[in-house]
């Protein structure tokens, strides 16, 4: 479509000397064209001669396109079987080149995602924006840019000091990144229960920030710390290589605080922030119409809101970022947008270069709102299992590409933005919208190709219904890729490699390849929707197995 766009826009200029962006829209199923337009009727009024008569003029100007005038003045235009036949062996010959996309060329984009905290497990949510994020920093690589993978998780502050509580209590020694999560609850439960052991865990808190800061480990308390650190990074590490993502930049809050707290402190002075009982705030009730939030608390450490400060400028200072993408769920948004307000009022390129992208919460079919505080909630690897566990019980299989794939497409499916239900045996099923069926239709078309014996011939001359079908669905491609690029929308490729995989399986029915007088040119549209599938899910972080 932007290609006709392009050339119509090139012969108006040839004929009539004018500069106009013509609008190109499917043709309605009846012309049984393939796309029309209505150029000819807003030169008309521009030109000042009759629509028709300005229609008929275009229509001559088209090579391997069959244009007919339809109406007052509308254009239908039907692409050749030559026209698609060139695109497909464009296709086959350089896949890549023929879809690559520029539009973030020599850009360094920065997608921060998965945040996960120390000192707790990796729950559902976090699985969520770690596939979805990863995703999107494969569509700006795919756009040309330079992409860092940057990953903020907590390892000071409250969460912390409740879980080192209920840890030194018990006295152990020896601890499992479960015995971390289940103290958290612990803690969590006395410091809301209990006024003695609330003012042991702030204590607690005060200690634990020295301890990072200074990279202290003279203590029984810094020596739970660091053990309870280490353990919670390497688990996050073994899980994210179990799903396929690797992170560049890991940021601990204890890295960023200081710098948070600094810059606050400046902001403090010029006027950005201001004390309240003993508080530094940002008056986000009067000055967005949202509300007051604290950026460093009584005791003088920097709150949530100063060390998402102390990111932004970290970030910056390592990167000077073209744009910086940060993921999170839908409950911060007016967080954020008080956050990146305060920076902007002291240096207003950073959040003019950020963008804020959220999602909702990912629940079982009848589930409420999960919590790890409450200790309800759905971890990350029981996803996995759930999905492993309805493969070896529907179809014997293991494959952990299968199980990935299964589960990677079930939440990339869905548009960014609200409440995710998660069935894991709808997640498997090899018929419909899921992961399954697209790796099926995927490594169908390899078996195809692995019988073909022709390897030179021509094209023939007509092809059939299914065929052209399913040609335009591949060509269609680029323009999809760019429109995710754009939207920073990985459903956009799901939607389109399920149109595409249903394109190929109308056509797997009524045009036989092997053996078959036209085995060459089919051959060849069969090679290209491989190559599209391989690249579509690649994008989605989707590896095809072997085997199905």
């Amino acid at each position: 479509m932007k290609e006709l766009v392009l050339k119509i826009k090139n012969v108006v200029k040839e004929l009539f000397d004018v500069d106009v962006m013509p609008e190109v829209t499917p043709a309605p199923k009846n012309t049984g064209a393939d796309f029309s337009s209505n150029v000819a009727m807003k030169l008309a009024g521009i030109l000042k001669q009759n629509p028709r008569q300005v229609a008929e003029q275009l229509a001559d100007k088209f090579d391997d396109i069959t244009v007919e005038i339809a109406g007052p003045g509308f254009l239908n235009f039907t692409l050749s079987d030559k026209y698609f036949a060139g695109k497909i062996d464009d296709l086959v010959r350089d896949f890549d080149g023929n879809v690559a996309n520029d539009a973030f060329a020599n850009k360094t984009v920065i997608c921060e995602f998965s945040d996960p905290n120390p000192f707790k497990v990796l729950h559902v949510g976090h699985l969520y924006t770690s596939i979805v994020g990863d995703s999107i920093a494969r569509l700006f690589e795919y756009a040309g840019a330079k992409v860092v993978r940057a990953n903020f998780g907590g390892d000071v502050g409250l969460h912390v000091g409740k879980t080192m509580w209920a840890l030194l209590k018990s006295g152990a020694k020896e601890f499992t990144i479960e015995d971390i999560a289940a103290k958290y609850i612990e803690g969590t439960q006395a410091y809301e229960d209990d006024e003695a052991a609330q003012q042991e865990i702030v204590a607690i808190n005060k200690q634990v920030y020295e301890i990072a800061e200074k990279d202290l480990h003279d203590s029984e308390l810094a020596e739970v710390y660091w053990k309870g650190r280490e353990l919670s990074y390497q688990y996050f590490e073994d899980f994210y290589h179990r799903i396929g993502v690797k992170f560049d930049k890991y940021y601990p809050e204890s890295t960023v605080a200081g710098r948070g707290l600094t810059e606050v402190k400046k902001g403090l002075e010029q006027g950005v922030y201001e004390t309240s009982d003993g508080a530094v705030v940002y008056r986000g009730d009067e000055k967005l119409g949202l509300h007051t939030r604290v950026f460093i608390n009584k005791e003088g450490l920097p709150t949530y809101e100063a060390k998402d400060v102390g990111l932004i400028y970290t970030k910056w200072d390592d990167y000077h970022f073209d744009k910086s993408v940060v993921i999170t769920a839908n409950d911060i948004v007016d967080y954020m947008k008080i956050v990146l307000a305060s920076v902007g009022e002291m240096n207003p390129e950073l959040p003019e270069r950020t963008t804020h992208l959220t999602h909702g919460h990912v629940k079982l079919q009848g589930s409420v709102k999960m919590s790890s505080r409450k200790g309800n909630f759905l971890k990350a690897v029981d996803v996995l299992n759930m999905i492993s566990e309805e493969l070896k019980n529907e179809y014997d299989s293991e494959d952990e590409k299968i199980v990935l794939g299964a589960t990677k497409y079930a939440f990339l499916k869905y548009k960014m933005g609200g409440d995710i239900i998660f069935d894991p045996k709808e997640s498997v099923k090899m018929t419909g919208n899921s992961g399954p069926y697209l790796l099926y239709a995927s490594l169908r078309a390899k078996k195809v190709l692995e019988k073909v014996t022709v390897k030179s011939g021509n094209w023939q001359e007509n092809f059939a219904e299914t065929e052209k079908n399913l040609i335009k669905k591949i060509v269609q491609y680029r323009d999809v890729l760019a429109e995710a690029v754009a939207e920073m929308a990985p459903h956009k490729i799901c939607a389109y490699l399920y149109e595409l995989a249903q394109e190929f399986s109308r056509f797997y029915e009524n045009c036989p390849v092997v053996g078959n007088e036209f085995e060459y040119g089919r051959a060849k549209i069969t090679a290209a929707y491989a190559k599209t599938m391989l690249h579509g899910l690649n994008i989605l972080g989707i590896e095809v197995p072997k085997e199905m």
